[in-house]
């Protein structure tokens, strides 16, 4: 697996790249201190994943990653900070980010980058604890006026909790072709993009 870790702290980035290329099977193709820097080294070496900062002189972490997701919407960027901010958490699931965890969490960064590169989305414990904060529940949501079934509803329900297809297939009885038919049709009634989008969704119009 091939990434790139943009940090403005160059030692954090010399250190990451020390630590993760002894694990195994992680090889980091460059490095950047800044998010222009992110957006024109992923374009020349289009790694598996970006590690990346989110506070940064500049052009900031977030403000990169969306326009790396615009260019190229596939990309696959883990944010890996000191700060779990609301704003930041929502942010960064809202453009399309594939994890969010903490630089506290040191231990599991590889295991994360694996994930991520296998088309996981990974958020830290301490930035899952954040979530039952930024949920209210609303009763308003309505869930026939957006042609949502009761099945689909239990399927975006388990995807926001977290859950890989395979999981929500054994949980619900149905084979996995048959829950990304169901994720593909909610998808398409709410128009978003992928299943962290849907999970967003849930957290910010549906529980919040």
């Amino acid at each position: 697996m091939q990434i790139i870790i943009i940090d403005d702290d160059r030692l954090v980035a010399l250190s990451l790249k020390t630590i993760l290329e002894n694990t195994g099977g992680i090889t980091v193709a460059a490095m950047g201190c800044s998010g222009d820097d992110a957006i024109r080294l992923y374009a020349l070496y289009r790694p598996d994943v970006m590690l990346m900062d989110i506070r940064m002189e500049g052009m900031s972490g977030l403000e990169a990653g969306e326009e790396i997701l615009k260019q190229a919407p596939l990309a696959k960027i883990l944010y890996l900070t000191t700060f779990a901010d609301d704003e930041y958490i929502i942010k960064a699931l809202h453009i399309g980010a594939k994890g969010y965890i903490l630089k506290q969490d040191f231990e599991g960064i590889a295991a994360a980058l694996h994930a991520v590169a296998e088309g996981q989305s990974v958020f830290g414990g301490r930035v899952m604890d954040r979530l039952p904060d930024l949920m209210k529940p609303r009763e308003s949501f309505n869930y026939a006026e957006h042609g949502i079934s009761e099945k689909e509803k239990e399927i975006l329900e388990l995807v926001a909790a977290g859950f890989s297809n395979r999981e929500i297939a054994g949980r619900l009885f149905l084979g996995e072709g048959t829950v990304r038919n169901y994720i593909s049709a909610l998808l398409d009634k709410l128009a978003l993009r992928d299943r962290t989008q849907l999970a967003v969704y849930y957290y910010t119009e549906i529980r919040s």
